[in-house]
């Protein structure tokens, strides 16, 4: 209850306020207020209530063929009702952690909502990852249940969890489609406290390992009605967004914005990303709001986009920073720009350029309803150009997550503010630039990279004594991971060894992190104390890139492919 109102009603007045001033972005900022909640469950106080209202398709999966899968609002609630009852026989408990491993299959979305009913915990997966990303995620979460399709049961370790596989039988796991034989009503255990966990993301930091952050029933439930402020959804509308399951942004537009709007979401299924399958995916599905990564965009405007008649109302990209090119482009062929918007793992959508408002190029747009940000130094001191900071206290905002998980325990976000990692500048406008990480994560297409972490694979190749990964710039991707080796004696450069180190590197590691680009380098700049300068380094290789120039002992991927070829031939 908020002010005696129920959670759902006091969530709707919310949403309805953000609706209504979805072009006044003044009126937004001065008026919205985050309902709070002691207790909230999205799936029952929220989904179910919309599912009761409304006959809306809520859902809508289209496959490479064009098949089309669809669910409405009612169907997908009894659907997660009856996958609940069967979860619960299995021995599924609140608090217990279910590592969700699909592709954009109606099954993540009705798992998704089982998992929030029962007040599970869900760490969402990327099918992208290697054996060794699963095993990481299976020890470090304290994983006891696992959902995925029989072909990726071969990533998975034997272990004290039970495992559930989507379209297909494998002996030793159950069958998810027995769900369809489950009880209908469900009834929750109790009540579902607003701040009890209940995502789990795996996220790139600058340590070997990625950070665990955990997000509570309300943070981004309730937390990403900034994001659907900023792309500017409304009841009724098709929203396509274009992020891979397993990362946060999947979350941000696949999930909770579009369902806080009552919209369509618009899914496409498992394949490679075609340019031209989109634009006629965007067109036959009259969608109405599309969102994704720069990477995307940049592919998208090689085409003549005056091809295409559209029915979109609402175009935004995030996940990196947006080319000004892009947005001059799409506005040229479609009459309206592409809008950037920025957010974390970590939080909900906290800037961005808003339906209505005017865009200055370059900039990721202005405090979004909710949020009140401040650019920090090093004491805590505001600047105009410093690190994206964000106050807790009675100012913190319902998007922020809870906290990161540190050696099996839940460490909360204390202190005066929470620290982005990410450093910005801010106009007298109040528009803000981005700038770059505070420390050394870099975006490569729309996935973040630690450095160390591909490090740390590199230097098992016995040819490597040292290795440093930078981002290297790249016309389509933004960036593509480069490392500098520095060789360990008895070895000497070469083409056959580039290709060989590179090779182990794609062994070990998901193909987002692949490393593209191998220079050889004995000399690598280093710090008094030993550290490598890596901001040196990516400073020499954006200077590189200008001239469209190869350093000495450099091969790209593509040339060691176009030599081993030749040798064939």
């Amino acid at each position: 209850m908020t002010d005696g109102k129920p959670a759902a009603q006091a969530l709707r007045d919310a949403r309805d306020f953000l609706l209504a001033t979805r072009e006044d972005y003044a009126a937004a900022r001065a008026g919205f207020r985050w309902p709070r909640f002691e207790h909230f469950n999205f799936a029952l106080d929220w989904f179910d209530d919309v599912a009761r209202r409304t006959d809306r398709e809520a859902l809508r999966v289209v496959a490479q063929d064009g098949s089309v899968d669809s669910r409405s609002y009612a169907e997908l609630s009894e659907a997660s009702d009856r996958a609940a009852n069967m979860l619960r026989g299995l021995g599924v408990q609140r608090g217990d952690v279910i590592l969700l491993m699909l592709d954009n299959i109606v099954p993540l979305w009705e798992a998704m909502l089982a998992a929030i009913k029962l007040g599970a915990i869900t760490v969402p997966a990327s099918t992208l990852l290697s054996r060794s990303d699963v095993e990481d995620r299976l020890e470090r979460a304290h994983v006891r249940f696992v959902i995925t399709t029989p072909k990726l049961t071969e990533l998975f370790p034997a272990g004290d969890w039970t495992g559930l596989t989507v379209g297909g039988a494998r002996d030793g796991w159950q069958r998810w489609e027995d769900w369809q034989a489950a009880e209908r009503a469900f009834t929750p255990d109790g009540p579902t406290r607003a701040e009890d966990p209940m995502l789990l993301y795996f996220t790139s930091g600058t340590t070997a390992k990625p950070k665990l952050v955990l997000h509570s029933h309300v943070s981004y439930p309730v937390g990403h009605l900034s994001t659907m402020y900023w792309i500017g959804l409304q009841p009724g509308d098709v929203h396509l967004n274009i992020s891979s399951p397993g990362w946060a942004k999947h979350a941000w537009s696949c999930v909770f914005a579009p369902w806080l709007a009552e919209a369509t979401i618009l899914a496409m299924g498992p394949g490679r990303f075609d340019p031209v399958h989109t634009l006629d995916l965007l067109a036959k599905q009259k969608v109405t709001s599309f969102c994704a990564p720069p990477t995307v965009w940049r592919h998208l405007i090689q085409q003549d986009l005056k091809s295409w008649t559209l029915s979109l109302r609402e175009a935004v990209a995030a996940g990196e920073p947006l080319n000004p090119e892009i947005i001059a482009q799409v506005q040229a062929a479609w009459g309206f720009p592409v809008r950037d918007g920025f957010g974390q793992t970590e939080c909900s959508a906290m800037i961005g350029n808003t339906p209505g408002q005017p865009i200055s190029p370059g900039s990721v747009g202005r405090p979004l309803p909710g949020f009140e940000l401040h650019l920090l130094d090093e004491d805590d001191g505001e600047v105009s150009e410093g690190e994206l900071s964000v106050r807790l206290g009675a100012d913190r905002p319902v998007g922020l997550m809870q906290g990161y998980r540190i050696d099996d325990a839940n460490q909360p976000l204390d202190g005066a503010y929470y620290r982005t990692g990410d450093v910005a500048m801010r106009d007298e406008e109040g528009r803000f630039t981005y700038v770059g990480r505070a420390d050394d994560v870099f975006k490569a297409s729309d996935y973040r990279i630690s450095p160390f972490e591909l490090e740390s694979i590199l230097i098992e190749h016995p040819a490597v004594m040292e290795a440093a990964v930078i981002p290297s710039p790249d016309p389509i991707r933004l960036a593509v991971p480069k490392c500098l080796v520095n060789l360990a004696e008895g070895h000497a450069p070469s083409a056959a060894l580039a290709a060989d180190i590179l090779a182990h590197a794609r062994n070990v590691l998901g193909p987002f992190k692949r490393i593209r680009r191998i220079q050889f380098d004995n000399d690598l700049p280093k710090t008094i104390s030993g550290k490598i300068r890596r901001v040196e380094l990516r400073r020499r290789e954006v200077e590189l890139r200008k001239g469209d120039g190869r350093a000495d002992l450099e091969w790209f991927e593509e040339d060691l492919a176009a030599e081993e070829e030749g040798a064939k031939s």
